[in-house]
């Protein structure tokens, strides 16, 4: 059946290719974008825009309080980033509430929750022990899922590293592979990343939204268990055909990344199988080492659009 869905961040890296594979798949999808040319393509890929900003809910909420399903994919990452997350997460929340039909808000949060987990895999019932960047994090993933009642389901998405596409994470390897001869990393690389397809990622987003699932988290996450020295070295030789590695420490790192550097070195084991289980996801990707020349091509490809 088709529904209403109306999604924040649908021109950013993982809410566009939610908001697309949702169209392609029937549903009537509207998406929030800051500008006329954001909003075009959008509209290429049968997404219907909603030009406004986050920080403004009367640009936007008009759009979204028909709808069935509503999907915060938006990440602006500034110093008001929380701040900004918190507010709109509330604003659609009351939008929510204040109509009689039943609604579904569906948040995006991240496995870096998790902090550091080693060998030992984490799955949704993991006590939490977030670095700082993402600590506040925590506590909106618990004000949405205690807004789960009566006419209301709420759902947190916790998505591994994505790689695919233009790259998120994943493109400052090919970057810096292209720059200066090898791709640069945080840390020694001897530790593993949990990490996701763009693709496999938004079947899950349509899997949360279709499904009669509330109150829940779900790990979006496949089953590779690459360190990301080993995926670094993929990506350089992708880049320029020879496995070379520059490594930074993480007080260095965090002169120009800030707190992002903490994260950049966890070493995580997430388990998805409540996914496979409950919602019948089923990852395709086997994980960034194999596919490491096509993501640069498709990395390439993006960069120059």
């Amino acid at each position: 059946m088709s529904m209403k869905i109306f999604i924040t961040g649908a021109t950013g890296f993982i809410g566009y290719a939610v908001a697309a594979n949702l169209a392609r798949m029937g549903h009537q999808v509207y998406g929030l974008a800051r500008s006329a040319e954001k909003a075009q393509r959008l509209s290429a890929a049968e997404v219907m825009p909603v030009l406004g900003e986050m920080g403004e809910p009367e640009t936007y909420l008009p759009a979204a309080d028909p709808c069935q399903v509503l999907i915060h994919c938006a990440a602006e990452y500034s110093a008001h980033y929380m701040e900004l997350d918190r507010r709109t997460v509330n604003a659609l929340l009351r939008s929510a509430r204040d109509h009689a039909q039943p609604r579904l808000f569906v948040y995006t949060s991240g496995c870096w929750v998790y902090g550091n987990t080693g060998l030992a895999a984490a799955d949704e019932s993991t006590p939490l022990k977030p670095p700082g960047m993402v600590a506040q994090r925590v506590e909106t993933e618990n004000i949405i899922l205690a807004a789960n009642g009566g006419r209301l389901r709420t759902v947190v998405i916790r998505p591994g590293c994505v790689y695919g596409g233009s790259g998120s994470l994943t493109a400052s390897w090919f970057e810096s592979a292209e720059k200066e001869g090898a791709a640069r990393i945080v840390g020694d690389g001897n530790f593993r990343w949990t990490m996701v397809h763009l693709s496999d990622l938004a079947e899950g987003y349509r899997l949360v939204a279709e499904l009669p699932f509330g109150g829940e988290v779900f790990n979006f996450t496949d089953r590779s268990r690459f360190t990301v020295l080993e995926c670094a070295k993929a990506a350089s030789v992708a880049a320029t055909g020879a496995d070379k590695v520059t490594t930074t420490s993480v007080q260095e790192a965090a002169k120009t990344l800030g707190p992002m550097a903490e994260c950049l070195t966890l070493d995580q084991h997430i388990d998805s199988s409540k996914a496979v289980r409950l919602l019948g996801w089923q990852p395709r990707h086997g994980g960034f080492v194999d596919g490491a020349a096509r993501y640069y091509g498709a990395w390439k490809a993006a960069r120059s659009a």
